[in-house]
C-alpha cells in the first residue's frame, strides 16, 4: 500500500501554487533575484520517516531560521544561566529588525530577533571561525547530513548589513556582547547563509519535537531542557510581530525566514519544513503561511488540540484466575498516570495479587514512571503481590522505593 500522506501534500502544495501573493525580499541583492515559483513541502516524523513534494531538494540560505537552533547551541554549551544573562525570552510585537531590547538590563528581549540573534551568535565562540564552524557543525548534526555556507548570500549581505552593524554596536555599547561589532555580525550572517532544503527543515524540526532526539539516529543531539526550551520560545516569539495570530491560528512553534523558508515542530508529533520566496508584510512566506494553515486545520495539528491522554493509557483493568490484572499502552505522562492510580484506588475487587502489564506501554516520562512505581509500592504496603510483565524492559530497575522488587513474569 502507497501511503496517502504524500498525495495529501501534494494537493496542498498544488491548491497553492497560483497564489502569487507578496514579493521576495529585495533589500538584499541575492535574493531579490530569487525563483519566486520555487515551492516545497516536506514532513518529518518523529519517528524518522519523511515525506516531501515539489521542490524538496532546491537549496536556499537559512536565514533567520538559524535563531532559534543557534539558541539550542548556545544554551547547550553555555547553559540556561549564561544564556539567560545575555537574552531575555520575552516577545517583542516588534519586526524582526527592531532594536528591541529590556528597560535595565538592556539584554534584548528574545533569540528570534535579530539583536537577540545577534547576542546568542557571540555565546558560539571567540573569534569568526569558532562561532562559524559551530554554527554549521551543529546545523549538520540536526540535518543529518553536511551543510555549506552560500558565500554569495553571505557577501550581498554583509553588503547591505548597517542595520545589523548599527545593532551589534549598541549591543557592545551596553555590554552585551564584547566581542567586536564587525566581527559578530560577519560571523552571524554566515550562519545565516547555511544552505538547507525543506527536507532538512523538517527533520531538525523533528529533532527538536522529539524531545531533542535525532529521529533518523537516535542521537540525543540537545537535551530535553533545552529542546523543551527553544520550542517554548519559538512559539511565543518565532513570527515577530505576528507571533499572537500566529500561536492561535495556526498553533505550530514555527521560525520563517526572509529567503521563503518556514520550520515548524509540534512537540511529540512531527517537523515541517516549507519553501516559497514571496514573502508578506511581516517577512513569512505567504504561501508557507498558507500551508500551516491547511495542516492545523486538516490535521489538527495545532498545539492547543491535544488528545486527553489520561483516558487512553488504561487499556483494561479485570480480574484474571482470581488477579486483577492492569494492562496499560501507549505513552504514560502525569494525566495517565494519575488515571492509572485513581482506577487502583478504587479497586474492590480484592484479589491478592496484582498484574501490571506494560507489554503494550511506548514510553513512560519520567512523572509518569515514578507515579507507576509509587503505586505499585502503595498495593504492597497494602499486602498484595505485585507482578509486572516487561518484556520490552520500558520500566527498567522497577524498584519500589524501599528494596522491594515486584515478582517479574
Amino acid at each position: 500500500m502507497k501511503s496517502p500522506v504524500p498525495d495529501y501534500l501534494r494537493e496542498v502544495l498544488d491548491s497553492l501554487a497560483d497564489n502569487s501573493d507578496g514579493a521576495v525580499a529585495d533589500y538584499i541583492p541575492d535574493l531579490k533575484n530569487a525563483n519566486p515559483d520555487v515551492f516545497g513541502i516536506a514532513v518529518t516524523t518523529v519517528d524518522g520517516r519523511t515525506h516531501a513534494v515539489g521542490d524538496d531538494e532546491t537549496e536556499f540560505s537559512i536565514q533567520s531560521i538559524s535563531k532559534p537552533f543557534a539558541y539550542a547551541a548556545a544554551l547547550t554549551d553555555r547553559g540556561f544561566d549564561a544564556v539567560a544573562n545575555t537574552v531575555g525570552v520575552e516577545p517583542s510585537g516588534e519586526a524582526f529588525n527592531e532594536l528591541s531590547l529590556e528597560g535595565e538590563s538592556r539584554r534584548p528581549k528574545n533569540p528570534m530577533i535579530n539583536a537577540g540573534a545577534i547576542a546568542t551568535h557571540s555565546l558560539l565562540g571567540g573569534s569568526v571561525d569558532e562561532r562559524v564552524t559551530k554554527a554549521v557543525d551543529f546545523f549538520s548534526t540536526l540535518a543529518g547530513r553536511r551543510l555549506s555556507i552560500d558565500e554569495s548570500v553571505c557577501r550581498s549581505e554583509m553588503d547591505t548589513a548597517d542595520r545589523n552593524l548599527a545593532i551589534a554596536h549598541m549591543l557592545r555599547n551596553y555590554g552585551i556582547i564584547d566581542d567586536e561589532a564587525h566581527s559578530i555580525v560577519e560571523g552571524y550572517t554566515s550562519q545565516c547563509s547555511i544552505n538547507v532544503t525543506v527536507r532538512d527543515l523538517a527533520v531538525m524540526g523533528a529533532t527538536l519535537a522529539n524531545a531533542g532526539v535525532h529521529p533518523a539516529t537516535g542521537d540525543q543531539v540537545v537535551s530535553r531542557a533545552v529542546a523543551r526550551q527553544t520550542l517554548s520560545v519559538m512559539a511565543g516569539a518565532g513570527m515577530y510581530d505576528a507571533a499572537g495570530h500566529w500561536l492561535t491560528r495556526v498553533g505550530i512553534p514555527a521560525k520563517s525566514g526572509v529567503a521563503g523558508g518556514l520550520l515548524g515542530a509540534l512537540p511529540g508529533q512531527a517537523g515541517v519544513g516549507v519553501f516559497s520566496p514571496r514573502l508578506d508584510s511581516h517577512g513569512n512566506s505567504v504561501r508557507g503561511v498558507k500551508v500551516f494553515e491547511r495542516l492545523s486545520d486538516d490535521m489538527g495539528l495545532h498545539l492547543m488540540e491535544a488528545e486527553p491522554y489520561g483516558s487512553s493509557v488504561l487499556r483494561d483493568i479485570r480480574v484474571v484466575d482470581g488477579e486483577l490484572r492492569v494492562e496499560l499502552q501507549g505513552v504514560i505522562q502525569f494525566t495517565g498516570a494519575e488515571n492509572i492510580l485513581d482506577a487502583l484506588e478504587n479497586d474492590d475487587s480484592g484479589a491478592g495479587t496484582v498484574v501490571v502489564d506494560v507489554s503494550r506501554v511506548d514510553r513512560l516520562s519520567d512523572v509518569g514512571r515514578r507515579m507507576v512505581l509509587e503505586g505499585m509500592r502503595r498495593l504492597a504496603l497494602d499486602d498484595r503481590t505485585v507482578a509486572l510483565i516487561d518484556p520490552d524492559g520500558v520500566l527498567p530497575d522497577p524498584d519500589l522505593g524501599d528494596g522491594r522488587f515486584p515478582e517479574i513474569r
